[in-house]
């Protein structure tokens, strides 16, 4: 019996480790370092502004906190993000790895908090992807009329899938992942000529406004969103109401992590490149706030009557910051935003896929996820990771925008904790270094982003923007999902060493100490992970 247990656990060891043999050997082909700051610049960048800095105007930051309430409020969250920004440039210097926050937390914390850190980020990652893949049916529509809008359709939530709109986005997903997939330095360039055309459009459109004589400063009354009995929140509530979207609204400077072994460049520039990405993003957010305030449309008497009126509009007169560039430049002006709003979900959609597939990489080689997922093609990119990163988002296009919205507003929680875990791991490693500077602003950092999770997860009375109920059902939902995979994971990998302590035992008395050994270790670490 002993005999033919031994054979049992031999034959398994030797499978496991041919196993791990492929595991190792598709590590031989590594991540390769072809970006250029600029480069890195233009992938944050790109993410941080994306298709909602050009409808939130509109949809959400006029109706909610007015123009300058808008202004002030991106501008505090950009402050924020820039305390935060520090933390990560510590960090990076300290683990300079692809995987960012997920390697922060697991160095920091250990494995369960590395996973559930991933776990949240990678969701909010992905989530971005099919919002601007689908967005383009939004723009086109905007602008082109019904054009995309045939073939078969249907219903979710009140929204209306047709096959043609989902063949526009699936284009998109399809061919980017396809560019994505080769040489880093094809779609960085890519992504870099984008982003130029994306600040082009916006700059030029901005400028004509600026000497219009249709704008002017009355425009911009009433200065906060209107209180009424509807809508009974005060200027400050309102400030922190678009404050709250900031872990959303600037996540994708947190890129530049993510792609650190890939980077032909010294750390130290590191904490310059996500600066200027948090910098430029808010000069964009508050650029288009006042675009869409700044002119009023014929027939209206304020930006507030308008913004109210725009359920009962359609086409490019529904968007602001669309209406406002026509009116000003025609069709000249039409087309210079179109293509910065073209840019930005374009980039956004690269920039978020490569974020993506990188974090999954990192948590492949962890082996907290399969190995399937860091399989690196011969152009050094995790093709695998980028294969999931499309058909996720593919999946998911097909669900429609208003559940896409769901899935969004939770996946804020994510970006959150991002930024959480990377502020306190940073707040750890300086209280052993006696690094005051990080100390308080990695405790400043942290507060902050659990007060935006505060302000996501709690509703509190008289300041709207906590998640809705499907977004909280959908958080659950991943959760859950997360436990049960980690828990798999973990005890697969438990399972692996104890069988490896039976083979190396050898007699029989080794084979028991072996054993005895190994399963000490894995009740310790059972323990740690309990604590």
């Amino acid at each position: 019996m002993g005999t033919l247990a031994n054979k049992f656990f031999r034959k398994f060891a030797r499978d496991n480790s041919a196993s791990e043999s492929n595991h190792e050997a598709n590590h031989d082909l590594t991540l390769r370092r072809r970006l250029t700051p600029f480069n890195a610049f233009a992938f944050a960048f790109g993410c941080v502004i994306g298709w909602s800095a050009f409808v939130m105007p509109g949809g959400v930051f006029l109706p909610s906190a007015g123009p300058v309430g808008t202004m002030i409020a991106m501008e505090v969250a950009a402050l924020v993000m820039l305390i935060i920004s520090y933390n990560y440039s510590y960090m990076i210097a300290k683990f300079p790895q692809t995987g960012g926050e997920f390697i922060y937390a697991k160095q920091a914390f250990g494995n369960a908090h590395g996973f559930l850190c991933a776990w949240l980020l990678s969701l909010s990652y992905l989530s971005v992807i099919p919002l601007n893949a689908t967005a383009l049916n939004l723009i086109t529509r905007a602008v082109f009329g019904d054009i995309f809008r045939f073939g078969f359709h249907y219903v979710i939530a009140g929204y209306e899938v047709y096959f043609g709109e989902m063949l526009l986005a699936y284009g998109a997903l399809i061919v980017l992942a396809v560019i994505g997939s080769l040489d880093v330095k094809i779609i960085a360039k890519l992504q870099t000529y984008l982003v130029i055309i994306l600040l082009s459009g916006i700059s030029i459109v901005l400028l004509s406004i600026v000497i219009s004589p249709l704008s002017g400063g009355k425009n911009f009354y009433p200065l906060f969103a209107p209180v009424t009995e509807d809508f009974n929140v005060k200027p400050i509530a309102q400030i922190l109401i678009i404050a709250a979207t900031a872990p959303m609204s600037y996540v994708g400077f947190d890129t530049v992590p993510q792609l650190t072994e890939e980077s032909d460049f010294s750390s130290d520039r590191v904490k310059v490149i996500m600066d200027m990405s948090i910098v430029c993003g808010a000069f964009v957010y508050v650029a288009l706030a006042f675009l869409a305030a700044s002119v009023i449309p014929e027939g209206y008497s304020s930006w507030v009557e308008y913004v109210n009126d725009l359920g009962n509009l359609s086409g490019t007169d529904a968007i602001p910051t669309l209406a406002v560039s026509k009116i000003v430049m025609g069709n000249v002006g039409l087309a210079c935003i179109f293509a910065s709003v073209i840019s930005a979900m374009l980039t956004g959609i690269i920039g978020f896929y490569m974020a993506s597939s990188r974090i999954l990489f990192s948590m492949s080689r962890d082996k907290m996820i399969p190995k399937w997922f860091g399989k690196i093609n011969n152009n050094g990119i995790p093709i695998n990771a980028i294969i999931f990163c499309m058909l996720f988002a593919g999946t998911t296009s097909l669900l429609g925008r208003a559940a896409l919205g769901w899935l969004f507003d939770m996946a804020s929680t994510g970006a959150a904790a991002g930024f959480a875990y990377t502020s306190i791991a940073a707040c750890k490693y300086a209280w052993n270094e006696k690094r005051n500077d990080i100390i308080i602003l990695g405790a400043i950092g942290f507060v902050f982003a659990m007060l935006f999770e505060v302000l996501l997860l709690v509703p509190i009375p008289g300041v709207p923007g906590s998640l809705s109920k499907e977004s909280y059902l959908l958080l659950l939902v991943w959760l859950g999902l997360g436990a049960a995979f980690y828990s798999y994971s973990m005890h697969r990998a438990w399972r692996v060493q104890i069988v490896k302590a039976m083979i190396q035992g050898g007699g029989n008395e080794s084979f028991r100490k072996a054993i005895t050994r190994k399963c000490r270790t894995i009740l310790g670490k059972i323990d740690a992970l309990k604590n």
